[in-house]
C-alpha cells in the first residue's frame, strides 16, 4: 500500500505526463574507490541499487524505464571489471525469471555476448511481452551504433527515401515512447552516447550522487523538478 508521500509523487507523475525515465547509472567505480574497495564491489552495489530504484519508479506509476548498463565503449575497461559486470547481468537475468509485472527489453548488440546468456535474454524478452511495466536495459549499447543499425535495416528493406518516422520505427526502443526525463548520476555533465535519437526533446537532470547512493527521495526530487518545467517541443508558451 502506498503511503501519503508516495501518493503525492504518483499524482505528480501522472499530472506531469512522466511516462518514461532513463538513467545513466554512473559512479559505481568511483563510489568503490572512495571506500578503498575494488571497482567490482561498486558495480555490485550499483546493481543492488538499480533493482531498488527501478522498483520504486514502477511503484509511483512510471511505466517505462531505461537504464544504461554497459556501453559499446565499456569493453575497453580491464577484463576483470568487464567480467564482473557480465556476471552481475547474468545473475540479474536469472532473477528476472521470477518477475511477474515487467516486460524486459535488452537493447543493443547482443552478438558479442556468451551464447547461453544471449539465449536467456532473448527468451526473457519473448516470455514477458504484454506486461504492464517496461524495463529497457541498454547492454553493449551505443546511440550512434543504434542509428546506424536502424538505417542499415531500412536500406536492407530497399528503402531509398528514409524519414524520421522510419528510423523511429527501427530503433531498439520502438516499442515505447521516447524518454521524458534523462537522469545522469556521478557529477558528470554529458550524455555519453545514450539514446541520442530518442532524447531530442527529453528533459535532463544531473545528480552529484554516485549511482549506489541514489535513493527514492532523490527520485522524488527528479519528479518534482520535471513537474515544474514547461516542455515546448520547439514552440512557444500558449498565451
Amino acid at each position: 500500500m502506498m503511503n501519503q508521500s508516495n501518493e503525492t509523487i504518483s499524482a505528480l507523475v501522472e499530472n506531469a505526463g512522466l511516462r518514461h525515465i532513463a538513467f545513466i547509472m554512473d559512479g559505481n567505480g568511483r563510489w568503490a574507490n572512495a571506500r578503498m574497495m575494488p571497482r567490482e564491489a561498486g558495480h555490485k552495489a550499483g546493481a543492488d541499487n538499480f533493482k531498488k530504484i527501478v522498483r520504486y519508479c514502477r511503484n509511483i506509476g512510471i511505466r517505462y524505464c531505461t537504464v544504461y548498463a554497459f556501453s559499446t565503449e565499456n569493453w575497453n575497461r580491464p577484463k576483470r571489471e568487464v567480467d564482473a559486470i557480465m556476471r552481475l547481468l547474468d545473475a540479474f537475468a536469472k532473477e528476472a525469471d521470477e518477475e511477474k509485472e515487467i516486460e524486459f527489453h535488452f537493447i543493443g548488440d547482443k552478438s558479442p555476448l556468451e551464447p547461453s546468456m544471449r539465449e536467456h535474454l532473448e527468451r526473457l524478452e519473448k516470455d514477458t511481452v504484454g506486461r504492464p511495466y517496461v524495463l529497457n536495459i541498454a547492454l553493449n549499447y551505443g546511440g550512434r551504433a543504434e542509428i546506424v543499425h536502424a538505417v542499415n535495416a531500412l536500406l536492407a528493406e530497399g528503402k531509398t527515401d528514409i524519414t524520421e518516422a522510419d528510423i523511429s520505427a527501427r530503433i531498439y526502443t520502438s516499442h515505447c515512447p521516447d524518454p521524458d526525463l534523462v537522469v545522469r548520476t556521478g557529477k558528470e555533465l554529458r550524455i555519453s552516447n545514450f539514446l541520442l535519437w530518442q532524447s531530442a526533446y527529453a528533459e535532463y537532470y544531473f545528480s552529484d550522487k554516485m549511482w549506489p547512493e541514489l535513493t527514492s527521495d532523490d527520485v522524488d526530487d527528479m519528479v518534482k523538478s520535471f513537474a515544474g518545467r514547461k516542455r515546448r517541443w520547439g514552440g512557444l508558451d500558449k498565451a
